[in-house]
């Protein structure tokens, strides 16, 4: 695990305790509360249908006030059929609490890979906004959350269903749909272009909003979920490329953090382990105030729980939840 910058340095004792936390256990300040995230799972199919219900039955002994998931609902090289992701949208309904989910890259912009089915990926967009989606001011789960939507709240954007934010406790919540395989931006594709360049605008807008009301509410921390990790330290020098599909959601988000002057908290997925780090903009350098988490997946089947005190100034710590009998990877 990477180191946590002093902000975060406030990490539970117990982190290291591969043993669940219970529900009842006191967490901080009267506001306090805990969330669970995961992402990149199930996979390997059938056997991670078996390990994913194992951690969705801890993950309800554990009563979070919600589970977010990072997206990609499957892998990259199994089919996007109807029957994969229905599979996954069921497993995802016996959340007994509320989860919000973030649209990841294998679910359609990799589906025109031959063992995905060589599938038209807006296609399976349009069907995973359809089946995900149906009710865009409602999370999933059994016991959903209502949630604002940015199809609902800004109509020249009605087609971004899955852009979607709630507030818990002072501490504003919200998605926006960037996936890996380089947002979507790849030249290989030009309709595929055209696709991220309408979304990418609709991400920005939505950022810049979700801060900007923030701000007016005096809420006191934010966090912002996403599926892709752009972690510019894998790029020459340290800076994003020119052709990076994510220049514009990192300059979003520096914009508004340094406007918002409050912890930040950036949760994604993409390299399936467990990381806590400082986000960096798309020159290199930390964004001051934010940090981001990225949770566990693919043969790592578990996930992370966010202890959150709006009261304090660390606002939150970070406990791993694993399923011993899921193992630790191949």
């Amino acid at each position: 695990m990477r180191l946590l910058l002093p902000a975060f340095a406030l990490i539970l004792a117990i982190a290291a305790s591969p043993a669940p936390v219970s529900a009842a256990e006191r967490i901080g300040g009267d506001n306090a509360f805990s969330f669970v995230a995961l992402g990149d799972m199930p996979y390997s199919l059938p056997e991670d249908y078996t390990k994913f219900d194992r951690l969705i039955a801890a993950i309800n002994a554990l009563k979070p006030a919600f589970t977010l998931h990072m997206g990609d609902i499957k892998s990259g090289s199994l089919p996007c059929s109807d029957e994969v992701l229905k599979k996954s949208y069921d497993q995802i309904q016996t959340f007994q609490g509320a989860l919000v989910y973030t649209i990841g890259d294998n679910e359609w912009l990799d589906c025109h890979r031959k063992a995905a089915g060589g599938y038209n990926p807006r296609e399976r967009l349009a069907k995973l906004r359809e089946m995900f989606f149906a009710n865009p001011a409602k999370s999933l789960g059994q016991s959903p959350l209502a949630v604002e939507s940015q199809a609902q709240l800004m109509p020249e954007f009605s087609t971004y269903v899955e852009n979607t934010r709630f507030a818990k406790n002072g501490v504003m919540f919200f998605t926006a749909h960037v996936p890996g395989s380089n947002n979507g931006f790849e030249a290989h594709d030009p309709e595929g272009v055209q696709e991220f360049f309408a979304r990418d605008k609709a991400n920005v807008a939505w950022i810049n909003a979700s801060f900007a009301k923030a701000k007016a509410d005096n809420a006191k921390a934010i966090v912002m979920f996403v599926q892709a990790e752009f972690d510019e330290s894998r790029f020459p020098n340290g800076a994003m490329p020119r052709q990076s599909g994510f220049t514009n959601t990192l300059d979003a988000i520096e914009a508004g953090a340094r406007s918002f002057g409050k912890p930040v908290l950036l949760i994604h997925g993409d390299e399936h382990y467990f990381s806590i780090a400082p986000l960096r903009n798309s020159k290199g350098k930390p964004i001051p105030g934010v940090n981001k988490l990225m949770v566990y997946g693919d043969t790592l089947v578990h996930a992370v729980r966010v202890v959150v005190d709006p009261d304090s100034s660390n606002v939150f710590g970070f406990v791993p939840l694993i399923v011993p009998e899921n193992g630790m990877g191949r």
